[in-house]
């Protein structure tokens, strides 16, 4: 039987070394590659979080804002300045829902599509700078979704 995972006395102060963290990685790498971005986002004017939800409206059109802060992972209070600033450019327009006056939808605009074009190229970019062959990227992704949908799970559950 391994044993190498328990938590004993002799172990303990192990459990805290930054290197033996599964978080720290992740952290790090998320923060590098959203840092690669950036040049290629600013040639478009868009910030990483406004990227990110661009790509949502350009996929789903149309959303109510929930759904979307739900959809990107983001909190109201970090995603309403987003909107608020995309609207300011006028790739996407927020309004009031129609069937229900609590609800505010968020649209991608005309202007938002044509933006479509150019956002196309950050990927192709981002690929070529990815120290990661097409099947560890595969591995990669299918592992962080399952943390992310396990998260979401566990969130779900405990309301």
């Amino acid at each position: 039987m391994d044993n190498s995972h328990d938590i004993s006395h002799d172990n303990s102060r192990d459990i805290l070394k930054l290197g033996n963290q599964l978080c720290f990685p992740l952290y790090a790498a998320s923060k590098a590659v959203v840092a690669k971005y950036a040049p290629l986002l600013s040639e478009i004017g868009l910030t990483y979080t406004q990227y990110i939800t661009m790509m949502a409206l350009w996929e789903i059109k149309t959303i109510r804002v929930k759904e979307l802060g739900e959809m990107l992972y983001l909190d109201s209070g970090t995603l309403t300045p987003v909107l608020k600033r995309l609207e300011s450019k006028g790739l996407v327009a927020r309004e009031r829902s129609k069937t229900d006056e609590r609800a505010v939808n968020v649209r991608v605009t005309d202007s938002g599509e044509r933006l479509k074009a150019q956002a196309a190229q950050v990927p192709l970019k981002m690929a070529e700078c990815m120290p990661l062959s097409r099947e560890e990227a595969g591995t990669l992704y299918g592992l962080l979704y399952k943390i992310l949908t396990a998260n979401r799970n566990s969130r779900s559950t405990a309301k």
